[in-house]
């Protein structure tokens, strides 16, 4: 490992994505703070285990939460290229560990503090990778154990790991038997963890409500599946041709000979891929990368059809496959690619400044989706807040999001008399909704009207018994409570509930 390369390579990533250390929160990133960031027992402990740290040593400071994340990268990218010196010749193992540091794709997973899951779950593959390849694979299960303990999208390591063994011996059938034979009890194990991941994973999305995923995504998994083959090579295009990138992209369930056209072209991408699957060939890489892409872009259904942070693990793959092409390219060629690709993650970097920017650029990318227009109308002030959702409303006059975002801007305009149609909206829509009850309870308050508000925070904690500002609520009207028996709460939140 040249110290120079390695100098560049940690400029290249400062470059393109240090600007994150300035930037704010971001989306779920509020979520955080909305329970106790101690969950060790969460379907993602080691993820939570690095927000507690945050939270202890820093508070609710976002540049701590950028910097963990920022370093993660670095850490990424820096053992991606040692890994990579283990299977191919150092020159396209270092562009590759350059494409994977500053390639635009990052940009979310690196700025989005929530992504910190895929940021862990990556770097420990790798780690798992690089032990595999040293000759200690017990040692490699170990870190997929752990990778697995930071987000379940990484259970298709093992499948890369077989077909690397496949490519490492592709010229001896007699090798590849002895490969396979000696590394069999290693892989059945990844095997195991991968499926206990997964059944963990699919009873928690179940169990967990509003998760956006498995059987609570606002899609089928038939209607998902339908999807991700677009959603696929709309990833390949933006991984060669680097623009389109969105935090909240427009992608649309398409008819069925539509998706069932797209999925063959993965198919015959693939298939291309496997003609010439040798280690030191991009067609195995690339092949890696769409076997790491599959978990999430398949049948396990969610919520958002399309997020870039998807790409960061399989981009072990894409970004090695690139690199394998590219390597024999002329030096000014490859370095104006560079720079290029440092200009885009900059400015990607910059449009995750802040929630202003962020949204407006979602709306602008996707005029027909609400989402955008409510975040964005959370980041503004009221009077655009409410021209925001209107606009809103004509997209999608039945979705309860709307109205409930305009009673809250309306509440904090001092005219609970204008929020309280809208919570009713939200109910007429959502008749089991604990949050609209409360914020409809929050309105009558502000009104005057006590009894009316107390009923409506009891009826939200008889929907859920743990929802906070009910019981902050009833709390400050003095009205006694049962106690909240297994509910997650922030510490600020608990001692809010338990003070005079």
């Amino acid at each position: 490992m040249s110290s120079r390369q390695l100098v560049v390579l940690l400029l290249a990533v400062i470059i393109a994505f240090g600007g994150c250390l300035w930037g704010s929160f971001h989306f779920d990133d509020y979520s955080l703070f909305s329970g106790s960031l101690w969950r060790p027992f969460d379907v993602r402990p080691l993820t939570y285990l690095t927000f507690w740290l945050n939270d202890e040593w820093g508070g609710r400071n976002p540049v701590g939460y950028h910097a963990v994340n920022l370093l993660l990268h670095v850490f990424a990218a820096v053992l991606l290229w040692t890994t990579l010196q283990c299977v191919m010749p150092s020159k396209p193992a270092w562009i590759a560990a350059l494409v994977f540091a500053v390639h635009p794709f990052q940009a979310e997973p690196v700025n989005y503090i929530f992504a910190r899951s895929t940021l862990l779950d990556t770097l420990l593959s790798i780690a798992s990778l690089f032990c595999w390849l040293r000759g200690r694979r017990w040692w490699a299960v170990v870190w997929f154990g752990v990778a697995l303990l930071a987000k379940e999208e990484c259970v298709a390591l093992p499948v890369f790991i077989v077909l690397l063994e496949i490519a490492l011996a592709s010229r001896q059938r007699d090798k590849l038997k002895l490969r396979l034979r000696a590394a069999a009890a290693p892989i059945a194990a990844m095997f195991a963890l991968s499926l206990a991941a997964g059944i963990r994973v699919f009873l928690a999305a179940a169990a967990l409500p509003g998760s956006g995923a498995g059987p609570q995504a606002a899609v089928s998994w038939q209607s998902y599946l339908l999807a991700q083959g677009i959603v696929i090579l709309r990833y390949l295009r933006m991984f060669v041709l680097p623009w389109g990138f969105s935090v909240d992209p427009e992608v649309a369930v398409p008819g069925v000979a539509i998706g069932t056209l797209a999925w063959l072209g993965v198919a015959l991408l693939a298939a291309v891929a496997c003609l010439r699957l040798r280690r030191d060939q991009p067609g195995f890489w690339f092949l890696g990368g769409l076997v790491l892409l599959l978990p999430s872009s398949s049948i396990f259904p969610a919520t958002d059809l399309a997020a870039d942070r998807r790409m960061y693990l399989p981009m072990i793959g894409f970004a090695a496959a690139a690199a394998l092409l590219v390597e024999k390219v002329r030096p000014a060629l490859l370095a104006s690619a560079l720079i290029l690709l440092l200009g885009l993650s900059t400015l990607r970097t910059e449009t995750w400044r802040n929630e202003q920017s962020l949204w407006s650029d979602a709306v602008r990318k996707a005029p027909e989706k609400v989402r955008p227009r409510i975040q964005l109308a959370r980041a503004s002030n009221p009077e655009r807040a409410l021209q925001l959702l209107y606009e809103a409303s004509q997209i999608a006059p039945d979705d309860p999001a709307i109205p409930a975002e305009q009673g809250r801007v309306y509440l904090g305009m001092g005219r609970p008399d204008l929020a309280l149609p809208a919570f009713g909206r939200v109910l007429a829509l959502t008749p089991r909704s604990a949050e609209a009850f409360n914020n409809r309870g929050a309105a009558f308050l502000a009104l005057g009207q006590k009894q009316a508000a107390r009923e409506d925070f009891e009826r939200a904690l008889a929907i859920d018994h743990c929802q906070f500002d009910a019981r902050l609520n009833l709390k400050r009207m003095g009205v006694a409570q049962p106690l909240a028996a297994g509910c997650r709460y922030s510490r600020e939140q608990a001692q809010a509930l338990e003070g005079n």
